[in-house]
Parts: structure tokens; C-alpha cells; sequence
């Protein structure tokens, strides 16, 4: 096919997700390679966000490719009730990466799915049915993880699920309190947690689910103390605590699980995205000694016909075994601290910058019409004039191609980028956060 007809061919018969179609004008990619692809007239674009945050080791890593490859020769399928080596393999690789306390996992297809599946276990080995989400946060648009979700995505599919309750997040940037320390924000937001707990009835509670660090949401870090708190929390009226690593998970932090930060054991962890880099759709829910061993004499209903697929936890075997082979961790806490120096210099620089959020190769660039008064750029869950389209189409001209969330503009490129990478495309962004500081403030 020619170029032409692939781009009218995907107009014409493709419904493309979060768009309005009809302006719809997508790039023709005919090649890549590590951080960068080309269309068809050889020009080269800088993947600055991972595509969705899952393309962690970069375009045509050989290494997954080929154990891809040799699953095919083997066989592609065998249902989830058979064991497969490639399924088997990686069950026990991330069982080994997560604390002592983890006992299995329950395979899906990606991150949505993972979720939905980890409230379900977290109802079934509790008893209980109330499940907590914050509402900046983003867990999927299916039906159930779509009621989890907080952020307008959730909007369509309302009125939702009843037992669903949502709480604020730890935002300290656009907290209505000034906290004298991270210490104080972490207090303030936990009691009003309890609170609401003890409003809504500790003994109806299954589940508090939290992204890790917030993620297309604004990468908000979790204060001194915060996680931690939630888990004594957890712990005061039997709740499960299910940490969301889709996004923040695989080394995306610098290290290969985001609550390996801060100091904090879940009860679950969901993955996805970065567990195969995208090469095939794969997610999980890794549960704790205890909630598996309930299950070894109570029914889990919870199945999928491509759980654990074959060629899926192949390429999730060559993907963990590459983290930790080529030391990706180290590599993103190397160029993650060049990142985090360039975000500071582009606040102190720009009068439309407001706050900056950064940890590992995760994080985001807040924009405000006035830093005093933290008025955001756009409004939230808006954008009447495409402000924020602007900004990321003209990153797009100059090949930068990441994207943006509310008054955020997200960089989380892949794991491999370099530091001389890392700097060259950051210039780019210095150059449109200017045209924001003349144009749009």
C-alpha cells in the first residue's frame, strides 16, 4: 500500500481512540528504530512519551522480537488452563522482582483488564464491595475500570457502578492548604482519608486503589510518608491495597516497581504496558501470599481466554530479562537526573511553567496562565480554543512527539534514550513553552 491509501484507509474504516474524527491526520509510519520512527518520506520523529507510556526499551528491540519468533515456532496458543513454559517462565521472574510477600499472578490481556480483575479478587477475598479511587486518576475506559478512573474519561459511563467512591489525591501544588512540609500535606490528606472511610463504613471497604504516581493525570508523587500512611490505614480496617503500576511500573521510575520508592508493600500490584514494551498486549495482577492461598479453597472467578498468552509472556520474559541484562534501571535514574535539571531550568525560565514533576523518566510539564495565582492554562477537563493542541502540534513540527492531559504536557520517553538525546529534544520543548510565554499568557 502506498501511503496515501494506508491514511485514507485508516480515516476511512479506523475509529481512532479519544478523537473527533473527522480532522483526523495520522502519520504513515513506515520504519523505526530504538527511540526514533519514520514515515514514509524518511522524516524522523523523536518518540518523546513512550507512545502511551509502554514502549519502554524503544522500536525493534531484537531481543524481545526474537524470543517472539521462537514462540511462534513452537506453538502460538494454548489456553490458559495448559501450563506454557513462556507463561510459567515470567509468572516466576516478576513474582522474584516483588517484595517476599507476593505469591502469583493472574494474567490479562493489558491494563484495564488488569484492574477490573484486582477488584474483583480484592471483593471476593474480603467480602466487602466498596472499592476507593482518587479522582485524578486514570485506570482504563472499560466498564469497570472506567468507574475505578476519576478523571473526565469516566463521564460517558456514568451513572456508573454503584460502591465505586472517590477520594482527592495528595495534589500539594493545587491543594488549597500551604503546608509548611511534605510531612504536614501527607497528615492533612490521610485524615481526610480516614474520614471518609469511617463515613462511607470500614467494614463495606474491600480496596483503596491508587496509581502508584499518578500518571497522564499530571505525574503527582505522593508526598513524604503518604503511601505508607495508606497502608497502616489499610492494615487499621482490612482493606486491600492494590498500587496501579501500568503506567509507573518497569524501571519508568528508576526502579522496576514505583512503591519500591517509598518504602511501602501492597497488597496488589496491576501491570501492563511496560511488561512486553507493547511488542503484544499484556497486563496482570500480582497478588499477595495470603489472597492467593485463600483461593487455594475458594473459587476464583476471574477468567480470560488469552490469559497469559504464549507469544505475549515470550516477549515479557526477553523484556524483564533485557531490564535487568542491560541495567535500565541505571539508565534511567542516569538521564532521569539530566531530565529533572532541564525541567527546573525551563520553570525558572518560563513564566508559563508553573510546576514540574519528575522522577526516573516520568514526568510533566504543568502550564499556567499566571504562577501566582496557579491558574491553569486551560480549564480543567477543557480546552474551548485547542490551546493544548497547539502546543503539541508544534511539538509535533519540530518531530517531538509526546502528548498532553489537562494543562500538562507529558515526557516519559523510552528507557534507552541518552543523555545527548535527552538534551538535543529538549530544546525543542524550551522553544514552544517560549512561543506559550508571548502568545498564550
Amino acid at each position: 500500500m502506498t501511503p496515501e491509501k494506508i491514511v485514507e484507509y485508516q480515516k476511512k474504516y479506523v475509529l481512532q481512540s479519544w478523537s473527533k474524527q473527522r480532522n483526523l491526520n495520522p502519520i504513515p509510519v513506515e520504519r523505526a528504530d530504538g527511540i526514533y520512527f519514520y514515515d514514509y518520506d524518511g522524516n524522523r520523529y523523536t518518540d518523546m512519551s513512550s507512545q502511551l507510556v509502554n514502549l519502554n526499551l524503544g522500536f525493534t528491540n531484537k531481543a524481545i522480537g526474537d524470543a517472539i519468533k521462537e514462540q511462534v515456532d513452537k506453538f502460538c496458543f494454548v489456553g490458559p488452563s495448559y501450563a506454557a513454559e513462556s507463561r510459567s517462565k515470567l509468572a516466576e521472574m516478576i513474582i522474584r522482582l516483588l517484595p517476599d510477600s507476593f505469591g502469583k499472578i493472574f494474567f490479562t490481556n493489558a491494563g484495564a483488564d488488569a484492574n477490573e480483575n484486582a477488584v474483583k479478587i480484592a471483593r471476593m477475598f474480603t467480602g466487602k464491595n466498596k472499592i476507593f479511587s482518587r479522582y485524578r486518576s486514570y485506570h482504563g475506559s472499560s466498564f469497570g475500570a472506567g468507574n475505578l478512573t476519576g478523571e473526565p474519561r469516566r463521564y460517558t459511563l456514568e451513572p456508573g457502578i454503584p460502591g465505586f467512591i472517590k477520594f482527592f489525591d495528595p495534589y500539594v501544588y493545587r491543594e488549597a492548604v500551604e503546608f509548611e512540609s511534605e510531612e504536614a500535606a501527607t497528615e492533612f490528606y490521610l485524615k481526610k482519608l480516614r474520614e471518609q472511610i469511617v463515613y462511607e463504613g470500614p467494614d463495606s471497604v474491600a480496596a483503596i486503589v491508587m496509581e502508584t504516581i499518578t500518571g497522564s493525570n499530571g505525574v503527582i508523587i505522593p508526598p513524604k510518608g503518604y503511601l505508607p500512611g495508606v497502608r497502616k490505614i489499610c492494615d487499621e480496617f482490612n482493606i486491600v491495597m492494590i498500587c496501579d503500576e501500568v503506567m509507573a511500573g518497569w524501571c519508568r521510575t528508576g526502579e522496576m516497581f514505583a512503591f519500591q520508592n517509598f518504602d511501602v508493600v501492597p497488597d496488589i500490584v496491576t501491570f501492563a504496558k511496560g511488561v512486553t514494551c507493547g511488542y503484544v498486549p499484556l497486563g496482570g495482577v500480582a497478588v499477595s501470599k495470603k489472597i492467593a492461598e485463600y483461593f487455594d479453597d475458594n473459587l476464583l472467578s476471574c477468567g480470560l481466554t488469552y490469559s497469559g498468552h504464549p507469544l505475549a509472556c515470550a516477549a515479557g520474559v526477553a523484556c524483564v530479562n533485557y531490564y535487568e541484562e542491560a541495567n535500565i534501571k541505571d539508565n534511567v535514574k542516569k538521564v532521569g537526573k539530566v531530565l529533572g535539571e532541564i525541567l527546573e531550568d525551563l520553570k525558572a525560565k518560563h513564566p508559563c511553567v508553573g510546576d514540574v514533576r519528575y522522577i526516573g523518566l516520568f514526568s510533566a510539564i504543568e502550564l499556567v496562565k499566571d504562577k501566582t495565582t496557579k491558574e491553569p492554562l486551560v480549564p480543567y477537563g477543557k480546552d474551548p480554543n485547542g490551546v493544548m493542541g497547539k502546543l503539541v502540534g508544534m511539538l509535533k513540527e519540530k518531530r517531538f512527539m509526546t502528548y498532553s492531559h489537562e494543562n500538562m504536557l507529558l515526557v516519559s520517553p523510552p528507557l534507552i534514550i541518552t543523555e545527548e538525546q535527552i538534551k538535543e529534544e529538549m530544546v525543542k520543548m524550551d522553544e514552544v513553552l517560549t512561543y506559550a510565554d508571548n502568545e498564550l499568557i
